[in-house]
């Protein structure tokens, strides 16, 4: 359902192409927002073919997991090449990134992020921020990084790189805290609205309590900041 239409029984609202459009302007690219498509093949493959039109890049969200309707990962195997597909980090762990044959012969980049708004923008910070930037003729700089101390535990229940949202800010005492931004489930939107960095929990360490030191990828801040 799009934003500022009544909500019916059993529908989302479609955040994800406007909060992935704003994102793609912030990194210097030009947003085309096609219409949601049906889960199905056909559908899915023609809306893919309509982006495909005098774009450089395609992004997609949901569809690339492995339920029954996630298609997605069809199309792309059947009009080009897959890459990659699935990433050891949460949330976003289904993502697909391959090359589109365009029917004039131009290969075209694609980006599948999830469905669930949260994994959706942190796969597309971690991505299609690199992407794009790469795609302008720039050299992408990482986005800026501190360490701060934990306010809240983060635990890492199942061995994936953990890309907690938090709120960084600065105590009386000058150190850098983080605060996690209440629920970190990847449908809850809020959590990234009030956040300003992801917390990073390593797959390789299985939680990091209340009071100790945690890298933060700051999300709003510009890079050259440091």
């Amino acid at each position: 359902v799009e934003p500022g239409n009544k909500l019916k029984d059993g529908k989302i609202y479609n955040s994800n192409a406007f909060t992935i459009a704003s994102m793609v302007s912030s990194y210097g690219g030009l947003p085309k927002i096609i219409d949601t498509a049906e889960d199905s093949f056909q559908a899915v493959n023609e809306a893919i073919a309509m982006a495909m039109i005098d774009a450089d890049m395609v992004v997609t969200s949901a569809g690339v997991s492995k339920g029954d309707y996630d298609v997605v990962k069809d199309v792309l195997e059947k009009n080009g090449e897959i890459s990659l597909w699935s990433v050891r980090m949460r949330p976003a762990k289904p993502l697909a990134f391959g090359v589109l044959n365009s029917p004039v012969g131009k290969k075209i980049p694609h980006l599948g992020l999830p469905g669930n708004p949260v994994s959706a923008m942190v796969a597309f910070i971690q991505f299609g921020r690199q992407a794009i930037g790469i795609m302008m003729g720039r050299t992408p700089l990482p986005n800026p990084k501190l360490t701060a101390i934990l306010d809240d535990p983060i635990t890492n229940f199942d061995g994936r790189r953990v890309y907690a949202r938090v709120y960084v800010y600065k105590s009386d005492g000058g150190d850098y805290r983080a605060r996690i931004t209440g629920s970190q489930s990847s449908g809850v939107l809020t959590s990234m609205a009030v956040a300003n960095g992801l917390g990073i929990c390593p797959e390789d360490i299985d939680r990091i309590n209340t009071g100790e030191k945690i890298q933060v990828e700051m999300i709003d801040w510009p890079e050259e900041i440091f």
